[in-house]
């Protein structure tokens, strides 16, 4: 009879077979995998296939547990290592005497305007000080002594990830704490466990007989009959196969291809622009007043060197736009009746909004009227970075040329974009303000499970805009957040994290 067909004796162990056992039995006869792949020197994988084989020989059970582990968002890393915004101002009011107007305080300890409401609010709430509205000052009531949720916040610094389940009480309201005041990310794991059975305790007594086995055949083995003197092992075909990361595309690039290759098979074609755009296409091409607070719907940053771009190709234009921004040209409007400067005109900026795109398209001997066009655009204003804004970040934007356009065009064009794109299950409609459309609205969306989220803004050309650019029929258009879009796709509740260097999402997020 051949080797291979003899009967196997009762019970056998191979090598990493009895090293998890020893192992386990160091550690107390439980442990997690993750534990026993640390302890035992095996990779995750030869752990997972020597447990599941334990398993049917009833020498190990195998738990399953679900935990939450969670570690420092980017605000949180900041307060780690700057200290939370309470303590840093209160120790500022010590280092003034203990007593200090909130405006000095505040400067003294670096606190922005915007953080300012949150460390006044956390020393309050602390009982560290007291806050004199009517005279505007702070007065320490005691020393800011450590408290769990400073613990915690170190712990994380420290380990970078925890898991909620193994904090004692006190950390756990310190958790809430964190958690409540949006600084910690979250993610649900599932957590393996694995315990030695009694027959394995009485085994182990009885001292462990390895039999080595051949578990890959070489040309080598074959040649030289090794195979003859050794067992071979036997193949699992219930064992899970290891993982393999092949090299994909980001899951948000994906989303921007899938989002222009939807826009194109619904006839769109694609319009682009320079990212450091003249302000003439960017602000005064769109009605938006040199010297009025219309022109500050939003920041924007202006190029240091060059600080002029060239306005001679659009002279023609910029004509029109000069003497409808002064006395309101032909457009029937009366204007906003100022001198307008051709040199605020040539300033260069970096494109604020995605609209300066259409503006160029506009005036382009290429524009087909009726004709629908779109751009996925890079903008970048000087925003404050959180949780739904970056300086830097993608417009979806879409102009649709032609006659007889109504809101209700728009309008429907928008709930497609928020259903269809961004997987909403419902859509809201809210008037809004631009200098450049009118009627001009605010869409939102919401989704189960994830909340309402606002897109951007949309509207109708003003004649304002489209006649001095030589356009006389309705031009709808609108400028959404396409990373927005994708948050509420991916049920991302982060702008930041569609950058993430987190490996184990980017791996997790499907092909396709």
């Amino acid at each position: 009879m051949p080797y291979w067909a003899k009967e196997r004796p009762t019970m056998y162990l191979r090598s990493n077979e009895r090293k998890l056992l020893n192992t386990l039995r160091n550690m107390g006869g439980k442990a997690t995998l993750e534990k026993l792949a640390e302890s035992s020197g095996l990779s995750s994988a030869a752990i997972m296939r020597a447990s599941l084989s334990l398993k049917e020989k009833n020498l190990i059970r195998m738990y399953e547990k679900k935990v939450t582990r969670f570690s420092l968002n980017e605000e949180g890393k900041r307060y780690a290592e700057g200290g939370l915004p309470e303590r840093r101002l209160a120790e500022a009011v010590i280092r003034m005497g203990c007593e200090a107007p909130v405006d000095s305080a505040l400067r003294s300890a670096s606190i922005d305007e915007r953080m300012a409401a949150i460390a006044l609010g956390w020393l309050t709430r602390k009982g560290w000080a007291k806050i004199d509205s009517k005279e505007r000052k702070i007065k320490i009531l005691k020393e800011p002594s450590i408290r769990d949720d400073e613990r915690l916040l170190e712990m994380l610094k420290v380990s970078g990830t925890l898991v909620l389940e193994d904090l004692d009480e006190n950390l756990k309201e310190a958790f809430k704490t964190l958690k409540g005041r949006k600084i910690v990310d979250l993610r649900e794991e599932t957590l393996r466990e694995v315990e030695l059975t009694e027959e394995a305790w009485n085994l182990i007594g009885k001292g462990l007989e390895t039999i080595e086995e051949i578990t890959q055949l070489t040309p080598d083995i074959i040649v030289t009959g090794k195979w003859r003197e050794k067992k071979i092992a036997a193949y699992n075909i219930k064992a899970p196969a290891p993982r393999i990361w092949p090299g994909k595309k980001h899951p948000y690039l994906r989303f921007l291809d899938e989002v222009c290759e939807k826009l194109v098979a619904l006839g769109f074609k694609e319009m682009r622009g320079p990212i450091v755009e003249i302000s003439f296409f960017n602000c005064d091409g769109l009605y938006m007043p040199q010297d009025h607070p219309a022109r500050e719907i939003h920041d924007m940053y202006f190029v240091k060197e060059p600080q002029y771009g060239d306005l001679s190709p659009y002279m023609k234009f910029l004509e029109h736009v000069k003497e409808t921004h002064e006395s309101g040209w032909e457009t029937g409007s009366k204007g906003w009746g100022y001198k307008f400067s051709l040199l605020m005109a040539a300033r260069l900026i970096l494109r604020s909004h995605t609209t300066a795109v259409s503006v160029r398209t506009l005036i382009s001997e290429d524009l087909e009227i009726p004709g629908k066009y779109f751009a996925i655009a890079r903008c970048y204003r000087p925003e404050f970075i959180d949780r739904t804004h970056l300086s830097e970040f993608n417009q979806v934007e879409g102009i649709v040329v032609g006659e007889d356009l109504t809101l209700r065009d728009l309008l429907g064009v928008l709930e497609r974009f928020a259903i269809d794109i961004a997987g909403a299950d419902k859509v809201r409609f809210r008037p809004d303000y631009f200098p450049f459309t009118e009627p001009s609205v605010e869409l939102s969306a919401y989704k189960e499970g994830y909340g309402w989220m606002e897109f951007g803004g949309a509207g109708i050309f003003r004649p304002e805009v489209t006649l001095p650019l030589g356009i006389n029929v309705p031009v709808l258009a609108w400028g959404l957040g396409v990373d927005r879009l994708f948050m509420m796709k991916a049920g991302i509740n982060d702008i930041r994290y569609l950058f993430t260097h987190d490996l184990d999402w980017l791996r997790r997020k499907e092909m396709i």
